[in-house]
């Protein structure tokens, strides 16, 4: 579904991206972990286009993305801060959006409803907290039914009780056969969720395992645990 061919990205003698290689498939939820500034950030917004690679090609059903606008339309994605006009209301942020978007398909409202939003619609952006703006993101990601999800750190600022709803939905949407990539530092929010891990570091993929076969190598039944012990026999 997709898949990056020998991506490399230079900001000026900054090497982030060196030679990556990777192909993801639908009905993969897989975990992207790395350290900060391992060059994840600058991997999903190269999927996205929002960063454009030095060197290699992204491709999204077989179809090279650069000058490609359309496929985002099969994507959702929910930043690890979301940022919104903040005097408009939450009701008006989604009806601009899907004005924007002019999606004829099936609309997703279930976190909508799960989170309560639409009891709150009428506050604006700006008095909202940093867990309620979580919310009108991760709803926002999945509004318009899309075949790739990517969420960065997506429980980041969540009560336990919205990010269990959320872990749920994940869930449900992983089953369906989307295609679900997730990057976290709470590792332990991860566990039951992934089919695969892609570990980063320094700009390049360490392994991409499934979880199958990370606790097979391991014998571990956690993935901190699992990856811990990986890392210390791949780079020593």
């Amino acid at each position: 579904m997709i898949e990056l061919k020998n991506i490399k990205k230079r900001f000026g003698h900054s090497e982030v991206l060196i030679d990556i290689s990777l192909k993801m498939q639908a009905g993969q939820c897989i975990g992207l972990i790395g350290p900060n500034a391992c060059g994840k950030t600058t991997m999903i917004k190269s999927i996205l286009s929002m960063v454009v690679p030095t060197d290699g090609v992204i491709t999204f059903n077989e179809k090279n993305i650069a000058g490609d606008v359309q496929y985002k339309n099969h994507i959702g994605y929910m930043p690890q801060i979301g940022r919104y006009p903040e005097n408009m209301t939450i009701l008006q942020i989604f009806d601009m959006i899907k004005n924007i978007r002019k999606y004829s398909g099936h609309i997703d409202e279930d976190l909508w409803y799960a989170f309560g939003l639409d009891a709150i619609s009428d506050k604006k952006m700006r008095t909202l907290s940093g867990g309620t703006t979580q919310k009108v993101s991760a709803a926002l990601a999945f509004l318009f039914n899309p075949s790739v999800l990517i969420l960065d750190e997506p429980t980041a600022g969540l009560d336990p009780m919205a990010a269990e709803i959320l872990r749920d939905k994940i869930i449900r949407e992983r089953e369906r056969g989307k295609l679900i990539l997730i990057t976290s530092h709470l590792l332990n929010e991860l566990d039951e969720l992934l089919s695969d891990v892609i570990f980063m570091q320094d700009g390049k993929i360490i392994f991409f395992k499934s979880i199958h076969d990370l606790y097979a190598e391991t014998g571990e039944t956690r993935i901190s645990k699992a990856i811990s012990n990986l890392l210390k026999s791949t780079l020593t």
